[in-house]
């Protein structure tokens, strides 16, 4: 949400009329420290593990092959014009910072929004060593040269790094980075090793695309979006919502993102997670984390 926000001043303007009271008003807030800090140095290379680092920033580990999904470890997202940055502030630092990654295999980014699709993060993760997938139109936001490779995935494509394949899917949001560039593509992505799949939703409002990814094997994770759906329910899923789309992919664990970092929407900070709960019912089991910094593993 914040890519088109940040980018089309005339539509906050119209639209959102506090926004700009917003943003004054952040800057003199004070970020918290997370509130934990993930062991990911204690991972084996066997196994599947998740931390959050915050918003849609996941960090996995699949059988030894390490995945980030949409890096953003910036204070503010949106518009850096030299040392002045105009955007939203995280309420939250990330659980981690970038020095303190492993070396990362394989970077999935959902879309070009700016709270998903973070430049100066993405300059700071340049590596040989790493690959990024990508939606389509959106790779040249990248400098590619800096990556081991940058591949663009449309709908039903699927492409493998190392011994996982990732399938690109469709889900209900759009890829707008700035007003004129419409084009650009959004994904949500499946990742499947010999042994786990993991379910990564991106950015979405409902949709029935996610029962088309059932299968006999389930899901060991789903990885789904849970907030700033007040007022931007056509852009963004509820908590149920997202429960019901990872019920339908065939999920055991429901890991919830895209909440308690940056303030997006007008729902109060942790509704988000306790409508989760509510939507879980009996199997509150199944929630993998619900906090920043927190880590899952199978």
């Amino acid at each position: 949400m914040a890519g088109v926000i940040l980018g089309n001043t005339g539509w906050v303007f119209r639209v959102a009329p506090l926004f700009w009271k917003r943003i004054a008003e952040q800057r003199k807030r004070t970020v918290q420290r997370a509130p934990r800090r993930p062991q990911h140095a204690s991972w084996p290379d066997r196994g599947l593990f998740a931390a959050w680092v915050g918003h849609s920033t996941v960090l996995l580990k699949i059988d030894g092959v390490t995945v980030l999904t949409d890096p953003v470890f910036s204070t503010t997202i949106g518009l850096h014009l030299g040392p002045l940055a105009l955007g939203l502030k995280r309420l939250v630092e990330p659980a981690l910072s970038v020095r303190e990654l492993p070396k990362i295999d394989l970077i999935l980014l959902s879309h070009a929004h700016m709270d998903h699709f973070d430049i100066r993060s993405l300059r700071s993760l340049e590596s040989r060593a790493t690959t990024v997938i990508t939606a389509p139109r959106t790779s040249d936001l990248l400098r590619v040269k800096r990556y081991g490779g940058v591949r663009e995935l449309a709908w039903g494509e699927s492409t493998r790094v190392g011994e996982i394949e990732i399938r690109a899917f469709p889900v209900n949001h759009w890829g707008a980075r700035m007003r004129s560039d419409s084009y650009r593509g959004f994904n949500g992505y499946t990742i499947e090793s010999a042994r786990y799949r993991v379910l990564f939703g991106g950015d979405t409002a409902v949709t029935t695309s996610f029962r088309s990814l059932r299968k006999a094997r389930p899901f060991n994770l789903a990885i789904m979006p849970v907030g700033a759906y007040n007022p931007w329910i056509h852009y963004h899923c509820t908590p149920e919502q997202a429960w019901q789309m990872a019920e339908d992919a065939g999920s055991e664990a429901f890991l919830p993102v895209h909440h308690q970092t940056f303030s997006l929407s007008r729902e109060p900070y942790l509704e988000p997670i306790e409508r989760v709960y509510a939507a879980a019912g009996k199997n509150t089991e199944r929630v993998a984390l619900d906090g920043i910094g927190q880590e899952f593993s199978i």
